[in-house]
């Protein structure tokens, strides 16, 4: 488990090879994510760390609704009180975090990539079995700038799923891509910026499409949903992408 800060005023917990993101400004914290339901405690030792409580986070924001990404949404939500947000295209998904729409069988896929065996081994072991689905969820509207901390523009890039979303913090040349660009793909073990196999994407072409927006937005570090930060530009971190292609 890692936890350090990757930007100005942002924390990285990466756990079972999750990323989680915690915006912090003088009005409290925006929590990106929530990783696997084993994640939550190491979430309340990431406030602890920054000298904050959970009274201090404003909301809880997803990039999309698969089961490793809202595994602890439940908790918070319950627990702290905290309103969530994710895009209506993933709403059901929300509730419902197994129910996804892919383009290949998954079970395929440890056989053609062993090294991803380790990687989802480690996510299983954080309750990627035992996700509760959360139906409270408020929307994320594409384009809009929203009022929390770190004021992030939200930047719609479906194609992992229908709803996905992206973080845009401009003052901070920062974009957080989710599950839409990747530095690890869980599913073949591969590094590097890519979208994710098609045993979690819903459609790739779209997926690839969704990639110019992240480009467009000039920053200069992305922050993804699972692997390790990329400093070298979003729109070569894209270049990259699109040459990985599908998997």
């Amino acid at each position: 488990m890692v936890k350090r800060e990757v930007a100005d005023g942002i924390r990285r917990i990466t756990h079972a090879d999750v990323n989680v993101y915690l915006i912090e400004d003088e009005d409290g914290v925006t929590l990106v994510d929530t990783g696997l339901p084993a994640t939550f405690r190491h979430i309340t030792a990431a406030l602890r760390d920054m000298g904050r409580t959970p009274a201090e986070v404003r909301a809880v924001l997803l990039t999309h609704a698969h089961f490793d990404h809202v595994g602890s949404a439940k908790r918070a939500h319950e627990t702290w009180g905290v309103p969530v947000f994710a895009h209506d295209g993933d709403r059901e998904l929300a509730a419902h975090p197994y129910r996804y729409k892919r383009e290949r069988n998954p079970l395929r896929y440890p056989l053609k990539y062993p090294r991803s065996v380790a990687v989802l081994g480690k996510m299983a072991l954080a309750g990627a079995l035992v996700v509760r689905g959360l139906d409270d969820i408020l929307s994320l509207q594409a384009g809009s700038r929203l009022p929390v901390p770190g004021r992030p523009r939200v930047v719609f890039t479906p194609g992992h799923t229908l709803g996905h979303c992206a973080l845009h913090l401009p003052e901070r040349d920062v974009v957080l891509s989710g599950d839409a660009l990747v530095t690890l793909d869980p599913y073949t073990g591969g590094k590097g910026p890519q979208i994710v196999a098609g045993a979690a994407t819903a459609d790739s072409p779209m997926a690839l499409a969704s990639l110019a927006a992240l480009a467009d937005t000039g920053a200069h570090s992305v922050l993804p949903g699972h692997g390790e930060p990329w400093t070298g530009g979003a729109a070569t971190a894209v270049e990259l992408a699109v040459r990985a292609g599908p998997h």
